[in-house]
């Protein structure tokens, strides 16, 4: 953990964020922020001063989970006023984005097994009256540790939470209430404005010490005091005892998948949570356009309305746009995916159907589960790239550190030196 401490004189800002779901609210989130994310950023960005103050941080995590704004955008924007060096801490942050969503894409396994593990635990619950329970007061922050209920609640009634309190909720999850992790991740992707299928495991697995084997993420009363500025003292209730957890399933890298190339005949463009800004890159503009959500089923149980809500009006704001920019119909499409795809197509007489990619998650599971009603009814799905994940997943192999020396080649490939 780096132990950086404030500027002098340095008082939190009172700076309680609201989350809108447009892409003009993250763009002036982005404009706001870009001045604090050198040296200030720096130096506070591992301090949760609670909800109400955020100046430290950039929470722009909703809008780039969703590429409402890109992260070469968020990049763009702070090169244009730091240098690689002033800015290097805020720029690597940007970048465990992609690096996770690159070592997921190249592990599908992972994400397999997590859910698998999860319908495991959730059945164990249904079977143990005990566990259940523990589950239950664990998420209403029932726990008598009040640090974790205050980042229980705070989750659940604003879809956000600070990194280093993530780290520190799921270590007091796993560590000290001995719960399936699994489910704890289900609890933070249900809830999350930023829930991210590759952010979220593979956070949650390196707190547990199988992301990186063996090595764990111990939630420490004194750091947690620091880093809070003594908000909370947890003294006599966190854990000792945080040995890795294990895994029997191997987890092999499989190659990234051949990138599609844009057909050359008229096409229905479809947008989802993965990415709501497909004309930044698009060279032609599509016959139509139409929206469909997957948000729901991010989980086998209930997600949660701010999530939901979020993801819905994002997916409004980003068919209103497009269909501005293309000058084209644009729709929400509803129920199962292979119809509402078929129906559209029909609408607007093109056999071919092009989307952003969609990483490992429950996106990708619907286009799989899509894919030959699709074909039967003779339509074609081509997902597109964008140079950002074509420079970026490759390098994500191992640990983060291998990513990171080629920063600065990927900034050059983005023409961003």
């Amino acid at each position: 953990m780096n132990e950086t401490l404030p500027l002098p004189g340095f008082e939190p800002q009172s700076e309680a964020m609201e989350f809108t779901p447009t892409r003009a609210a993250g763009l002036a989130r982005l404009e706001a922020f870009v001045p604090r994310t050198a040296r200030t950023y720096t130096s506070q960005r591992n301090y949760d001063f609670g909800p109400d103050k955020r100046g430290n941080i950039s929470c722009l995590s909703p809008w780039v989970r969703h590429r409402m704004i890109s992260e070469e955008e968020v990049l763009r924007a702070v090169l244009s006023r730091h240098n690689t060096s002033s800015a290097e801490k805020f720029i690597q942050e940007v970048f465990w984005r992609g690096y996770f969503k690159g070592w997921l894409e190249q592990r599908p396994s992972v994400w397999t097994a997590y859910r698998a593990g999860l319908d495991v635990a959730l059945e164990d619950a249904e079977r143990d009256r005990g566990l259940r329970a523990d589950l239950t007061a664990a998420m209403a922050g029932e726990t008598g540790i009040d640090a974790f209920a205050a980042w229980a609640r705070e989750l659940v009634e604003t879809g956000y939470l600070h990194n280093h309190a993530r780290m520190w909720f799921a270590s007091i999850w796993i560590f000290t209430l001995r719960l399936p992790w699994e489910v704890g991740a289900d609890f933070f992707l249900r809830h999350l404005l930023d829930g991210d299928p590759a952010s979220n495991t593979c956070s949650w697995r390196w707190v547990a010490g199988l992301h990186t084997k063996g090595k764990t993420y111990a939630a420490r009363a004194s750091n947690i005091n620091k880093y809070t500025a003594g908000r909370f003292l947890p003294l006599h209730q966190l854990s000792n005892q945080t040995d890795a957890l294990i895994e029997e399933d191997d987890h092999p890298r499989v190659p990234l998948p051949l990138e599609e190339a844009l057909p050359s005949e008229p096409y229905l463009l479809l947008i989802t949570e993965e990415d709501m800004t497909p004309d930044q890159y698009l060279p032609r503009p599509p016959a139509a356009i139409v929206a469909l959500a997957a948000t729901a089923a991010r989980s086998p149980c209930a997600v949660g309305h701010l999530a939901l809500s979020f993801a819905e009006a994002a997916s409004q704001d980003a068919l209103t746009r497009s269909g501005e920019v293309y000058g084209v119909p644009s729709e929400m499409g509803r129920g199962d995916w292979a119809t509402a795809l078929c129906a559209a197509a029909a609408r607007a007489g093109v056999t071919q159907i092009v989307t952003p990619y969609a990483p490992v998650g429950p996106v990708s599971a619907a286009l799989q589960r899509a894919r030959p009603e699709l074909e039967a009814a003779g339509l074609s799905l081509t997902q597109t790239r964008r140079l950002y994940d074509t420079l970026t997943w490759p390098h994500a192999k191992a640990g983060f550190f291998g990513l990171k020396k080629k920063i600065p080649g990927i900034l050059s490939g983005l023409s961003l030196r």
